[in-house]
């Protein structure tokens, strides 16, 4: 079995913390790597819709917004009905879940072009559409009623997070500015792997923590983490067949529909939701969910559409 050498970054990370390591990444670096990778994303999204822009992308855009609108309503039923947690508790978590993870995506981008794998190159439109409607669901399911200082908030925090503003930036760069992408093109695109993998070091890292901050009382979380992943690749890849994805494009989906959210959907839920219980998220979402999708879950979605497709 071959890991992929962005993985083995992620892996090392984890091996760290578990051994004790005083190993770390300066915080100020982990943030610099995080703002390259997004506009790399964006960047690279723009600069294929300028060339096949078309009608086809919208509709197949409706499609993605409905995984986002779906996913948390399934994410909440779980939550709530089977694993008791507090209505709040369980909306902020559907919303996490509804939501995607940039850096999941991108070390599943990572794997297909390593792999030789085609997908269709605007996908980073996708990851921008389904960043926003999961958190409009949390706040519906939660039924808070916000004065209207806290709900501006909440809208600054939805539309003009990190993530919406770098990666819709860089889509807008890159769909305008295509024909000057080679100037900035050796830190973007060349370095991208690179920098991924260093991400992924302190990634992992920040899921070991996180991993022995779990306990053994919260076992219902750890099976949450695991089976909703598996719940929103179906899903992820029942919407590809439709809107006739590639091959590629059928796993990118799943990967969508299997990640959670651990950078824009927190800060917007913290914003609108104060009394919620924001540690059952992040640690689901970064300390379970993240590190399963990136070890178990990329391959496994990659093997199953080998297989039957």
């Amino acid at each position: 079995m071959t890991i992929d050498i962005v993985v083995a970054f992620f892996l090392l990370g984890v091996a760290a913390r578990l051994l004790q390591s005083p190993f770390t990444i300066p915080e100020s670096l982990y943030k610099s790597l995080t703002i390259i990778l997004m506009l790399a994303i964006g960047l690279k999204g723009g600069m294929a819709l300028s060339k096949h822009a078309s009608g086809n992308i919208f509709s197949q855009s409706l499609w993605v917004v409905s995984l986002g609108l779906i996913l948390p309503l399934i994410a909440f039923v779980l939550a709530f009905f089977i694993g008791h947690l507090k209505r709040i508790d369980a909306a902020s978590l559907a919303a996490h879940y509804g939501s995607v993870s940039v850096g999941t995506y991108a070390v599943a981008v990572a794997v297909l072009e390593n792999r030789q794998i085609d997908y269709e190159a605007y996908f980073p439109l996708f990851v921008v559409l389904l960043e926003m409607p999961a958190i409009a669901v949390g706040l519906a399911l939660a039924k808070k009623q916000t004065g209207t200082a806290n709900r501006s908030q909440v809208l600054h925090e939805i539309f003009l997070n990190q993530g919406m503003v770098l990666m819709t930036g860089g889509l807008l760069i890159g769909y305008l500015c295509a024909e000057q992408m080679g100037r900035i093109t050796p830190l973007f695109i060349d370095l991208f792997p690179g920098i991924l993998a260093l991400f992924l070091l302190e990634m992992g890292m920040v899921a070991a923590d996180r991993l022995r901050a779990l306990k053994d009382s919260i076992s219902f979380l750890i099976t949450f983490a695991i089976a909703m992943p598996l719940v929103g690749a179906l899903f992820g890849a029942t919407i590809s067949l439709i809107i006739a994805l590639s091959h590629g494009g059928i796993v990118l989906l799943a990967v969508l529909g299997a990640s959670a959210s651990y950078i824009a959907v927190p800060a917007a839920m913290r914003a609108a939701l104060p009394d919620a219980d924001h540690g059952l998220s992040i640690t689901a979402s970064l300390g379970v969910t993240f590190p399963f999708n990136v070890i178990v879950g990329i391959p496994l979605y990659i093997t199953l559409v080998d297989m039957y497709l």
